[in-house]
């Protein structure tokens, strides 16, 4: 894939969205441990705080307990990162 194919966006929620400071952002990582990385290496302690208690829906599905680094992102993908929320 290249170009705008290759793009996955990350969407955050709620205290996600607060720590990250946008709603969305765009990523051209192969992997979501490689995506995480990238996000984390241009903001604050704080946002990997938020990132640690999060859950992650790549595509629909979700993650659970999968090792990030063998979750492949297929470009022009989506990757919900969902904090935990009160009230179930």
């Amino acid at each position: 894939m290249s170009g705008a194919d290759a793009v996955t966006t990350l969407r955050y929620w709620a205290a996600a969205r607060a720590a990250a400071g946008v709603a969305e952002e765009q990523t051209s990582a192969g992997t979501l441990a490689e995506a995480l990385l990238l996000a984390r290496s241009v903001r604050d302690d704080r946002f990997t705080s938020v990132l640690s208690v999060c859950s992650f829906v790549v595509d629909g599905e979700p993650v659970g307990s999968r090792d990030h680094d063998g979750i492949e992102l297929a470009g022009g993908g989506v990757v919900d990162v969902l904090p935990p929320f009160a009230g179930g």
